[in-house]
């Protein structure tokens, strides 16, 4: 299949597929044309990189679930190497949501006091 159709059997877009490819978590072979050719496997396999995605990891954390992303990702028990790295990112984002939790209480302590005495509400 054609870079399009598989953009469209998975809901995403032709540029993350390139990504993908380019990340080294899909693989196609050029048509004489020059197009991309993806065989039916890949959409398995995107729709298992676009769940881990989703799911908060990012590319280069996917790579560590190459062997199992033409199964059923969802389903399949996670490795101890998956689960330490799906850990190692949950710890990265509430380390980033803790600090952004500050700087919005910080902002909106210094709203209050720099409108304090005005009629208008601040959250």
């Amino acid at each position: 299949m054609r870079i399009g159709e598989l953009a469209r059997a998975t809901g995403t877009t032709a540029r993350a597929l390139r990504h993908y490819e380019q990340a080294g978590l899909i693989s196609s072979r050029r048509a004489p044309n020059g197009y991309r050719i993806y065989d039916e496997r890949a959409v398995v396999r995107v729709r298992n990189i676009r769940h881990l995605l989703a799911a908060g990891l990012t590319l280069d954390d996917v790579r560590v679930f190459l062997p199992c992303l033409d199964g059923d990702v969802a389903a399949a028990p996670p490795s101890e190497k998956g689960l330490r790295v799906a850990l190692e990112r949950l710890a990265v984002l509430n380390a980033r949501i803790a600090a952004q939790t500050e700087a919005r209480d910080r902002l909106g302590a210094a709203l209050r006091q720099a409108t304090s005495g005005r009629n208008r509400p601040v959250a």
